[in-house]
């Protein structure tokens, strides 16, 4: 599979039809995203992981918005799995990146990483490299449903108290892209308090990804504490499908019925 990207991205390069390709390097023994521009060493290129892709992810399409601010007029690609090719139609959507300048790379998920994120579309929409795995099978919210409405209340307040307010879960989200964070407005979540007050930190993060979360599950890598924050965004997720039929990223263009914005001025 990396041979493969190897050739697309150094075709890319050499028809000048990009910049640069924003993927994934194996430097000093670590995996790190790098910006791969002509006459880079294309061989240090890495996907995660020599045996399971996606074993070092990072919210690569974060890291392009910037880009996309800083070079306006430039072209770049970017490695996308399943989520990420989700997460770029979403950025589409909301006016963050320009579909004319991005370039998506696109890989899919090894059934090993499909089951343990229960991802239901483990692939995106356009695949360079790799075959497609099966859907995983969702579980994680299940079970938590499955509990009494006592114990359910209870459970998720004992994960809820471990926060430590890192804001780890918003700052490698690549879906949180506002220029005014709800989590730092001391109207809705009170500074200086440790815990957070419980649990109005995450239910007010869980109700601003509403139509944004992509299932990445990157928020719950990054958590310290190891609340499974993926299990209440699918949920969230489950809800908005069931109620309004919608999947974040599915279709481009697809605004959350949730959500009113101004996208002639870009505002929410």
């Amino acid at each position: 599979m990396i041979d493969v990207i190897r050739d697309k991205v150094k075709e890319l390069l050499d028809s000048g039809e990009i910049k640069g390709f924003l993927g994934l390097v194996r430097k000093n023994g670590h995996i790190a995203p790098h910006l791969f521009q002509k006459g880079d060493d294309l061989g240090a290129m890495s996907l995660g992981d020599d045996k399971v892709a996606g074993d070092a992810r990072y919210p690569l399409n974060k890291f392009l918005i910037n880009l996309a601010k800083a070079y306006p007029e430039e072209t770049f690609a970017v490695l996308v799995r399943g989520c990420d090719d989700r997460g770029l139609q979403t950025l589409y959507t909301w006016n963050q990146l320009n579909p004319k300048k991005v370039v998506p790379v696109g890989i899919t998920c090894p059934q090993e990483l499909a089951d343990a994120c229960e991802c239901l579309k483990p692939f995106p929409a356009v695949i360079t490299a790799g075959e497609c795995a099966q859907p995983g099978t969702p579980r994680s919210v299940a079970a938590v449903d499955a509990l009494v409405m006592s114990e359910r209340f209870s459970y998720w307040m004992d994960e809820f108290v471990k926060c430590i307010k890192c804001y780890g879960c918003s700052n490698v989200c690549p879906m949180c892209f506002c220029n005014e964070c709800t989590l730092k407005c001391d109207d809705l979540v009170k500074g200086g308090e440790l815990p957070p007050e419980i649990p109005v930190f995450h239910h007010t993060r869980a109700m601003h990804m509403v139509g944004r979360c992509i299932d990445c599950g990157l928020c719950e890598e990054a958590c310290p504490s190891n609340i499974p924050l993926r299990t209440l965004y699918k949920k969230v997720g489950s809800i908005m499908e069931e109620q309004f039929d919608f999947t974040t990223g599915a279709v481009r263009g697809q605004r959350s019925p949730l959500n009113k914005i101004d996208f002639a001025e870009g505002r929410k």
